[in-house]
Parts: C-alpha cells; sequence; structure tokens
C-alpha cells in the first residue's frame, strides 16, 4: 500500500498562501465597493438622506456585478434569548458588512454599531462609509475573530 506522503495536511506555506488569496478576494471587493460609494458621492454630493445614498449605491454595486442584500435582517441574541433583529445596510458577496451614515462627522458610536454589525453577522470585514461629509469618509472594520 502506497504511504502517505502528506504528513501536515496544512503546510504553513500553503495556509499562507490561501490566507492571501482570501484576503485578496476581500480587498477586491471592498475596492469595488469604495468605488462605487466614490461615484455616488461625486454624483450627488453630500446632504441627501442615507436611504437616497443607499439606493444609488445599490445600482452601482449592480453596474459593477456585485452581488448584495440590503436591509438583511439578522436575529440578535442575549444569552441565547432572541431580542430582536437589527439590518444591515448591505451584506456585500456574503463576506463584507456595509453601513452608510449621511452625517457631518463619524463618531465613535457609528464606528461601534459597523463593529457590532461585523461580529453578529459573523462577517470578517465591514465598511462603514459616510455621504454626509464633503468628503467622503471611509472606515474598514475586521471581525476579531478572522484575525490570525
Amino acid at each position: 500500500m502506497p504511504r502517505n506522503t502528506f504528513r501536515n495536511p496544512v503546510n504553513p506555506k500553503i495556509k499562507q498562501i490561501l490566507i492571501q488569496t482570501k484576503e485578496m478576494g476581500l480587498n477586491e471587493i471592498t475596492y469595488k465597493i469604495n468605488g462605487c460609494a466614490m461615484k455616488v458621492h461625486r454624483t450627488l454630493g453630500n446632504g441627501f438622506q442615507e436611504v437616497i445614498y443607499q439606493r444609488c449605491l445599490a445600482i452601482e454595486f449592480e453596474k459593477v456585478g456585485l452581488k448584495f442584500a440590503r436591509e438583511l435582517a439578522h436575529t440578535i441574541y442575549y444569552e441565547g434569548i432572541d431580542v430582536g433583529t437589527r439590518r444591515a445596510d448591505f451584506v456585500v458577496e456574503e463576506k463584507i458588512i456595509v453601513e452608510l451614515k449621511a452625517v457631518i462627522n463619524l463618531e465613535d458610536v457609528h464606528l461601534a454599531q459597523a463593529k457590532n454589525y461585523v461580529v453578529a453577522y459573523d462577517m470578517p470585514v465591514g465598511l462603514l462609509i459616510n455621504f454626509g461629509n464633503t468628503s467622503l469618509q471611509f472606515k474598514k472594520i475586521f471581525n476579531p475573530k478572522y484575525n490570525d
């Protein structure tokens, strides 16, 4: 019988390549999302309600071929008990949470909300995008569970 020549099924070099490939995928998606947001902000400027930017961003996502769900409900549990649902603005490619704001300046509470969504939805990455400032603002949020 032939011996198994794969002594270690997860070679560290192969693992690193897989991690990099996964990251490139996430980076490519976030790059496309950011590009779509820049186009919307460049076209509309600031001053509209969040829902207007959300609708326009959905149009841009479709144009660049990004798969997304809008206002995807997710149940929040406290000690195993259903305490309600939250809705992230977008879940893109089933990998990235996108939370939109239309405020003059992002505050810590907005960042905390986006981080909570990333963790609650169990996604590796989230983007917090603010259309309310004269300059488009982006924050990338990482789920600590996925940091290896």
